[in-house]
């Protein structure tokens, strides 16, 4: 099993538990142990191996005692137990706006309904409003619940997401009254794909915001509103959430609703320790005096921390890092010189050699290779080895313009076969200056099977970089069900880097195996996989997600000065495996 099937049944052992009735710290300590599974830098199945289980965070005995067993065996008894005790279809109640595990309890056992289908009938049946604290308005409620979740399309990737987050901050901003407005949530922390949308504003009067806000005319659904927030449905299903407070207190709302809820749940325990309260309007002291904040610098400064950027309150040892003044100097755009996967028309790019160099040269880069695929991804209208030889001329005449201005490399985006082997034989890859190996097919081989096919490529001497190493497409397909393990301990042995494809489709190598394989002296390559000269921005969502896994520049060689990055490139070729 993999990290995210393990973790997903330690959630659903909590959902079951809440539903059950369970004290919250149970329930909590399972979804802590799911959270820090799904977020492992290795392989739980490894690190079940070597007996170390308890070295997770968060996994004490009992749970670990579980770990083993499901590892073990396939299955666990406890929670079959539990499927007996409490039906699971009930965990699919709480998707729905508005019911929690107390309700769908009560909804079982008062109403007798455990699925949505159940639910929905006894809804338009009106024999909801007879059961314990439900009313006619709170059962219409559900039905329009159930309506959005009917409507509501799966989480959207960031690329999607983002674009409208900044409509939406632009029209607030615009808004009489609004002193400041910015995205907060899971969208400003960068995860890779995004459920709703939270954000917020500072204003002295909140009510005509709030009006308009409820009013905009992409609004479908008013889910709730109040005087300092409230929650609409936009278009697809999208819930939308916006908060205000007046300047000054700006500063300890835009932190608590970035969040994570973890990340805030160990802000608060800090303050606890100083004896302060911390909530999304200020800090209160034991006397009831409270310290408002315009930004978040001074709400972290009050609590003895430097300012933590947003991609890294997660809970995974940004707080103790940062009282220990050891928070990893980030990677911002300027820091990047180079690009080492783009695509031109002589494969599937949708301009020239020459356009991309020059858009390139714009962004400030100083190293571009063109890296268009070879001949057997047909799809892509790879190249040939006599049109891989024909464009080695357009790139040097490209390059004679170009000067000492930016350094084109010659590249090659190489299909790995489901088999291992590489699309072009060795003594064509030996002439190229930088090789990209990217999985593009056959990616539901089993894992011993599309682990060694990968490693195979990885071991070729030719081989300079794997691209978008799982062959992810967010946010539905599922990346290769690699082990990770050996993948990683196979890239320290050859030297070979580890893409992180910054497009937001992809963003893969994930952050939390980029985090792992940075720790292990591994290199990284962030590239933007260019298809156009505009999607050379999209290297913003790449740097998000190198922030997120904790990288500073030197762990990417794409910061590297150019002739430090040619020279590595030059002794690959020397490297013995």
């Amino acid at each position: 099993m993999n990290n995210e099937e393990v973790a997903a049944i330690f959630e659903r052992i909590a959902d079951l538990s809440e539903i059950k009735g369970e004290i919250i710290y149970k329930t909590l300590a399972y979804r802590k142990a799911a959270d820090s599974i799904r977020n492992l830098g290795a392989d739980v199945e490894a690190i079940h191996r070597e007996g170390k289980l308890l070295d997770i965070p968060g996994v004490g005995k009992a749970i670990a005692e579980k770990i083993d067993e499901l590892l073990t065996t396939g299955k666990l008894n406890f929670l079959l137990k539990l499927e007996q005790e409490v039906p699971p279809t009930l965990v699919d109640l709480l998707k729905v706006p508005d019911i929690g595990p107390k309700k769908a309890a009560m909804f079982w056992k008062k109403g007798g309904i455990t699925t949505l289908a159940e639910l929905e009938a006894a809804a338009r049946a009106g024999k909801l409003r007879g059961l314990p604290g439900m009313g006619e308005k709170s059962e219409a409620r559900i039905i329009s619940g159930l309506e959005a979740l009917a409507r509501r399309s799966k989480r959207l990737s960031i690329g999607v997401a983002l674009p409208i987050a900044i409509r939406w901050v632009e029209w607030l901003r615009k808004l009489p009254g609004v002193e400041q407005a910015e995205a907060a949530g899971s969208l400003r922390r960068r995860k890779i794909t995004i459920g709703d949308l939270d954000f917020v504003a500072a204003a002295r009067d909140p009510k005509p915001i709030m009006d308009a806000f409820i009013h905009h005319p992409e609004v479908q659904r008013i889910a709730g509103q109040g005087e300092n927030k409230s929650s609409i449905e936009a278009a697809g299903g999208l819930n939308i959430q916006l908060w205000i407070q007046p300047p000054e207190r700006f500063g300890t709302l835009l932190q608590f609703v970035t969040g994570s809820k973890e990340h805030n749940v160990r802000l608060r325990e800090l303050a606890q320790k100083k004896g302060l309260s911390l909530s999304e309007q200020s800090i209160s002291r034991a006397d009831g005096s409270e310290q408002t904040y315009a930004d978040e610098k001074g709400v972290y400064a009050a609590l003895g921390l430097p300012w933590i950027p947003p991609e890294l309150r997660e809970d995974r040892g940004e707080i103790a890092a940062a009282l220990a003044g050891k928070l990893p100097h980030l990677l911002v755009r300027s820091d990047l010189k180079a690009d080492l996967h783009v695509h031109s028309t002589w494969s599937d790019g949708a301009a020239t050699i020459a356009e991309m160099a020059a858009a390139a040269r714009e962004r400030g880069l100083k190293v571009l290779a063109i890296s268009d695929h070879s001949g057997g991804l047909g799809v892509a209208g790879g190249m040939s080895v006599e049109k891989l030889h024909e464009r080695r001329a357009e790139i040097e005449s490209v390059q004679e313009k170009m000067g000492d201005s930016l350094r084109l490399l010659q590249g090659a985006e190489v299909e790995i076969h489901a088999d291992g082997s590489l699309d072009y034989e060795d003594e064509v890859l030996a002439e190229l200056d930088v090789v990209v190996a990217s999985l593009h097919s056959s990616l539901r081989q089993p894992r011993e099977q599309i682990t060694e096919r990968l490693l195979r490529a990885m071991r070729n001497p030719n081989v300079d970089v794997i691209g978008h190493p799982s062959g992810r497409l967010l946010p539905n397909r599922e990346g290769a069900d690699l082990d990770w393990e050996r993948v990683l301990a196979a890239a320290r042995e050859t030297g070979v880097a580890l893409e992180i494809n910054a497009h937001p489709a992809r963003l893969d190598l994930d952050e939390v195996y980029a985090r792992r394989a940075a720790e292990m002296g591994i290199p990284l390559s962030l590239n933007t996989d260019a298809h156009a000269p505009d999607q050379l921005d999209l290297i913003e969502y790449g740097i998000s997600a190198a922030r997120r896994a904790w990288l500073e520049p030197e762990q990417i060689i794409n910061t590297w000065p150019p002739e430090k990055l040619l020279a590595w490139l030059q002794n690959r070729g020397r490297k013995t495996h």
